[in-house]
């Protein structure tokens, strides 16, 4: 098999029963973001054959070892020898399938996977403590309030308040910063309901 650039297009050469035959890289099982890599490449390398006169260039350079990459990643996909005409220089090249694909051939835009990051229980208790202070104060305050006109009326209170702060705190319990915020509010709301409770003995 061997990787070209035709019209601005990349097609992969191949010989079978009827001999020679050129094929879009989109017609073989290489993956829509590979076969998409090859054109775009082409169309870039078709401009600059056209337009760059000196053929030891900066984006002549860039253009040969970026067809080289791809024609790895082929040769990884298909498990088999690419050769690979240089757009610029014309020079067929070999390149062998690599023993680890993934990593011989990692795309240039692949980055490292990101290490997780330290959970930060200092600066988090801070925030739940504080938020589980002001919830238990505001709960308090209106049920003892409201208490005084009606004991129903504190409940059902009670009862909407929760209600309206639960949706909040069930989608952030697993966002990273708002959890904390989450954890607060489900303390301050506890700690309200047993110090409303203990005032009732």
């Amino acid at each position: 098999m061997e990787l070209r650039v035709r019209d601005g297009r990349a097609v992969l050469a191949g010989n079978d029963e009827s001999g020679e035959r050129e094929v879009d890289p989109h017609s073989l099982p290489l993956g829509a973001d590979l076969a998409e890599a090859l054109h775009e490449w082409a169309k870039v390398a078709d401009a600059v054959v056209r337009t760059e006169t000196p053929k030891d260039g900066v984006a002549s350079a860039l253009i040969t070892r970026r067809g080289k990459q791809l024609a790895g990643r082929i040769a990884a996909v298909m498990n088999a020898a690419v050769s690979y005409t240089d757009p610029v220089s014309g020079e067929l090249v070999s390149v062998e399938a690599p023993e680890d694909p993934a990593k011989d051939f990692e795309p240039a835009h692949a980055a490292p996977e990101d290490e997780p990051e330290p959970t930060p229980w200092g600066t988090g208790l801070t925030v739940s403590f504080i938020t589980a202070a002001i919830v238990t104060v505001t709960v308090v305050s209106l049920s003892l309030g409201l208490g005084e006109t009606s004991n129903w009326l504190a409940l059902v209170a009670n009862v909407l308040v929760v209600g309206g702060l639960a949706p909040s705190v069930w989608l952030g319990r697993r966002v990273p910063v708002w959890r904390w915020v989450a954890y607060g509010v489900v303390t301050g709301v506890v700690v309200a309901w047993l110090a409303l409770i203990l005032t009732l003995l």
